[in-house]
């Protein structure tokens, strides 16, 4: 472990699956690892060759073959390399181990000689607006002027600490993506069938299931508040993301501060990793527990 006390120049690092852009990256004053993806044997980047209305006019063509993977071994040393000469160590905040494979190949080239002290790769279990939540936790422990175990320490021992409800209106994404079988998914759309998955831990899971909407909106935010029962959060928040309807995310918002009687810190889109196999119009709500004040 790196110790090198409160005086080092530490970066902050993570991956567009944070739903972090490149344009707020700048602003923070981090580094984001583009996503790519091979839409029809083209290579593009999330946010830098692809952006998000390219993406959804793309996926909701039948015709079109979109494969997700993670970044490439020479692509991530190179982001590393490019912070480290103005950075004394970088913490890089990926996606769930559970939900790709980038986290652990990052950890393994965190362990060559080059990078050894100076990458310290964190597995927080988390994606999207909860992985952000991490992210900025970061930049405000840096700020105020933590050693990079205190921050490991202090971010890593809250993983745990949220849970993400999704909803999709249609299996065909799902189904598209292997994620269920072409016959599941036939009758899950002859009965009008709203799975609702939940991300928390090391994986994604289906949840419960609704005929509506409106009706798996409820459960969702039914879910959350029994989470924050649960795990007894003294202070949290709530966030709120989604694919393509933006109009769908902010009624969702208003029904979710007037149910719960809390404020929703931040809607934003689902990453396109995420969106690839949920589709357009899915939501999804949010809970992590506030630990950096």
């Amino acid at each position: 472990m790196f110790t090198g006390g409160n005086t080092m120049n530490i970066a902050v690092m993570t991956d567009s699956n944070s739903g972090i852009t490149q344009e707020k990256a700048k602003e923070l004053g981090i580094f984001v690892v583009p996503m790519p993806f091979t839409i029809n044997k083209e290579s593009f980047l999330e946010d830098i060759t692809l952006t998000q209305e390219e993406f959804y006019h793309k996926l909701e063509d039948e015709n079109t073959q979109i494969m997700t993977s993670q970044p490439a071994i020479g692509d991530l040393t190179k982001y590393w390399r490019s912070a480290l000469e103005s950075h004394d160590a970088i913490i890089y905040i990926p996606m769930s181990s559970g939900l790709s494979g980038s986290c652990q190949t990052a950890m393994m080239l965190s362990d060559d000689e080059e990078f050894e002290g100076k990458v310290f790769v964190l597995d927080t279990h988390r994606i999207s607006v909860t992985q952000e939540q991490n992210v900025l936790d970061a930049i405000k422990l840096v700020k105020e002027g933590k050693s990079v175990e205190e921050i490991c320490e202090t971010i890593t021992s809250h993983k745990s600490d949220a849970s993400i409800y999704i909803t999709v209106p249609t299996l065909k994404y799902l189904k598209r993506g292997g994620r269920i079988t072409p016959a599941a998914a036939a009758i899950g759309n002859l009965l009008k069938i709203k799975p609702i998955l939940y991300v928390g831990g090391e994986k994604l899971d289906k949840f419960e299931q609704a005929r509506t909407v409106k009706k798996a909106r409820k459960i969702m935010i039914e879910a959350i508040k029994n989470d924050i029962e649960k795990n007894q959060f003294d202070d949290y928040e709530l966030y709120i993301a989604y694919t393509k309807d933006l109009d769908q995310a902010m009624d969702f918002k208003s029904e979710v501060e007037k149910t719960l009687n809390h404020k929703v810190e931040t809607v934003a889109p689902l990453s396109l990793s995420v969106s690839c196999h949920i589709g357009p119009g899915a939501i999804a709500l949010a809970v992590a527990k506030k630990y950096v004040k």
